[in-house]
């Protein structure tokens, strides 16, 4: 047999217990360990009166049994009052069971905070089917019944991230009330121990029921849904609505051969935003493949594929890349991530994955909307997967010109999938290639095709344990720091935006998930070095709310980084079949001799290094420091050269120091120049971030006898 579900270290207060219902309740909670505040005012079946005896008699048998419970005799609009009896006899309030709407709201509000510090409670309404159904002479009993049925809803929404559970039961059950009006026979049938079952096991911390309503009787239980039809649309675009039309379509508004059956508020609302989209285009609830409306569907998705949107350029500066990083949770925490989100780094960088920022903002800027043969609901848009492919590390600044184009609509029966091809140039070369697929609910079934060549893949995880796992937590605030991006969605921060889609609270943006693992294949596989980045496919499964710890699981296998993301708190799998594609470290090393031998300063170190082979080795005696420089061109990477004026009679090579570098260099191969001819002073130089230096700062002091008096240039 199952274990007994015990209530020891609970408080249970039961309102009305003092005979009936209330009084197997408590009976039955005391019986199984729980400490019990047994409440009743005392009066007759009318409510007449006042009393202490009831109580008082429920107190003594539960006493007489072993158990621990105390009386109280305030009513329930006193809640306070019953409250602090359960705070002052055990010190804390952990089920409560109580009658009526203003009593229920009463004894819930002064039991509520209580329930919230300790992160635990569950409440039990008392309904009726009066309440539910109505009853003749019963309209105030009626109203008040079902007001706690619609308290318990909103409760049970509220409560459920303080571990508060709150449910509704409607008993038919013998009492003073129907002992008057019912056969002795059926009313010993309807015993209230029949009903209290069910209360304790809701009541039970391992009971996850949450806002349900029960009817319960006589050893049966039964729980209760709502059933809706799936109506009608009785108005069309630009033509007003009227009565003849409503009923015209009366039979089909009250059909429930194909009922749904909402759960809450969002499903509720969530249609009627459909409906919207709906008129919009014309279209009906649920159009027949082989019917006109779909061949007109069909026709107009199909002209959207090939469509390009307005060209659209951006300018961003550093301090967009460094928001950025920011926002996808690189930290200064990590000495690595500082070359993310300090401009005065030797090596500053924007994280490859900034590519999908630019692309995005064509398409919010109302490209979607001006896309012909498409009735987009933005209330109905998710983005299901992305790809993202660079040709050169992108630069920290600067301007981005973006061409976008609908490569293809799919049908997937329950929506539709567009996906929306974005080339990002700066002047005529490009840079990075992204492909949305963004999927439209509720906007399938228009016989279209399901598949596409054009689709980048996503590709399933190789059948071993990881190769590895990286983890961050992201800050309640992550949302709101991303969103400075440019992702000004408020299902992102507005909390009853968020409840209309269907969210218990606002979520994290899944381009944001997206940037935080990029993040953790980067920092694992490639020492962060965004030059060897070449792409990134992912699919986004599940939402993310900030707070939550992103668990980034790796794979490696040859210069492809598969991986997927969790949510540690919850084991749910948040982004699936996912990849990141590396360039070889060889392959990027081989760019950098081509690459630099276009740039002018090439020319002044190849000259450095003839004049050394004269004076190397006094200059090595003098300065005996190692200085790297990094190149940049447009604000990318460009070459990197190396000073060795420590070793031997010196030497100038092309590449990253050989040992460890004294000092590193950044600075564009525009300023090197300037400094070289004298019109740029260094010290000015590096104070206005043009250049910037780590390592032994006060040994670039030196660099000027070095391009000076040696150099002679």
């Amino acid at each position: 047999m199952a274990s007994q579900l015990r209530f020891d270290g609970r408080v249970v207060l039961v309102t009305g217990a003092g005979g009936g219902l209330g009084r197997a309740y408590a009976l039955a909670f005391a019986e199984r360990g729980a400490s019990v505040v047994v409440n009743d005012l005392g009066g007759d079946f009318k409510g007449v009166g006042k009393g202490s005896q009831a109580a008082d008699r429920v107190v003594e048998e539960i006493r007489r049994r072993g158990g621990k419970a105390v009386a109280n005799y305030d009513s329930v609009e006193e809640g306070e009052k019953l409250v602090k009896a359960a705070l002052d006899a055990f010190g804390r309030i952990d089920i409560i069971h109580r009658v009526h709407l203003r009593g229920s709201f009463q004894v819930t509000r002064a039991a509520w905070d209580h329930m919230k510090k300790q992160r635990y409670g569950r409440i039990i309404m008392t309904s009726s089917a009066s309440g539910i159904y109505g009853n003749f002479g019963q309209a105030n009993y009626s109203a008040a019944k079902l007001g706690t049925l619609g308290l318990a809803n909103t409760l049970s929404i509220e409560g459920r991230k303080s571990n508060i559970h709150c449910n509704t039961i409607a008993p038919n059950a013998g009492s003073r009330m129907t002992q008057t009006v019912m056969p002795e026979d059926l009313v010993e049938a309807l015993k209230p121990e029949y009903v209290a079952p069910l209360v304790l096991w809701l009541c039970h911390e391992s009971c996850e029921e949450n806002g349900s309503l029960f009817e319960v009787g006589a050893g049966w239980i039964g729980k209760l849904r709502w059933e809706r039809s799936l109506g009608a649309i009785v108005r069309k675009r630009n033509q007003p609505m009227t009565p003849e039309a409503v009923k015209a379509h009366w039979e089909k508004i009250c059909d429930f051969d194909n009922a749904s059956k909402p759960q809450s508020i969002q499903d509720s609302t969530g249609s009627i935003l459909e409906v919207l989209s709906k008129v919009d285009s014309e279209g009906g609830v649920a159009a027949n493949h082989t019917s006109h409306a779909a061949s007109a569907a069909t026709a107009g998705f199909a002209g959207a594929v090939g469509y390009k949107l307005s060209s659209f350029s951006s300018t961003y500066t550093q301090l967009e890349t460094i928001m950025y990083a920011l926002g996808v949770g690189a930290s200064v925490k990590d000495p690595k991530d500082l070359k993310f989100v300090y401009e005065g780094s030797s090596d500053f960088s924007c994280l490859p994955t900034f590519g999908v920022i630019i692309a995005q903002k064509s398409m919010m800027n109302g490209g979607l909307a001006e896309i012909p043969g498409l009735s987009i609901n933005f209330a109905k848009v998710l983005h299901g997967e992305q790809y993202l492919e660079l040709y050169k590390p992108l630069p920290t600044s600067g301007t981005l010109r973006c061409e976008a184009v609908v490569a293809d609509v799919l049908d997937k029966g329950s929506g539709v999938v567009i996906l929306m091809d974005v080339y990002s140039y700066s002047g005529k070369e490009l840079i990075c290639y992204n492909q949305f697929s963004i999927f439209l609910v509720g906007s399938g079934g228009f016989g279209g095709k399901r598949t596409s060549d054009k689709v980048k893949e996503a590709v399933a995880l190789p059948n071993r344990p990881p190769d590895n796992v990286l983890t961050d937590t992201t800050s309640l605030n992550q949302a709101a720091l991303y969103r400075l991006s440019g992702d000004w969605n408020p299902l992102h921060i507005d909390p009853n935006f968020a409840n209309l889609a269907g969210f218990d609270k606002p979520i994290l943006h899944g381009l944001c998930t997206f940037g935080f693992s990029a993040r953790h294949v980067l920092r694992q596989f490639s020492d962060n070095d965004v030059s060897r980045f070449k792409a990134i496919k992912a699919r986004f499964a599940k939402p993310v709310y900030p707070g939550q710890t992103l668990q980034t699981e790796m794979w490696k296998e040859g210069d492809r980084i598969h991986f997927q993301t969790k949510v540690q708190e919850t084991g749910d799998v948040v982004i699936s079949n996912a990849y990141v594609d590396l360039l070889p470290a060889s392959a990027t090393l081989a760019k950098t001799p081509s690459v630099g031998a276009e740039l002018q300063s090439a020319l002044v170190f190849e000259e450095i290094g003839r004049r050394l082979k004269d004076v190397g080795r006094e200059v090595v005696k003098k300065v005996n420091a190692v200085f790297e420089w990094h190149i940049t061109k447009g604000g990318a990477p460009a070459a990197k050269w190396t000073i060795d004026l420590k070793n031997g009679s010196g030497k100038v090579y092309q590449g990253p120091a050989k040992g460890s570098a004294d000092t590193t260099i950044i600075i564009s191969d525009e300023d090197f120049m300037e400094v070289v001819l004298g019109k740029l002073d260094p010290q000015k130089a590096f104070f206005s971030g043009r250049l910037k230096a780590r390592g032994n700062i006060m040994l670039s002091q030196k660099l000027e006898m070095i391009l000076k008096d040696y150099a002679k240039l």
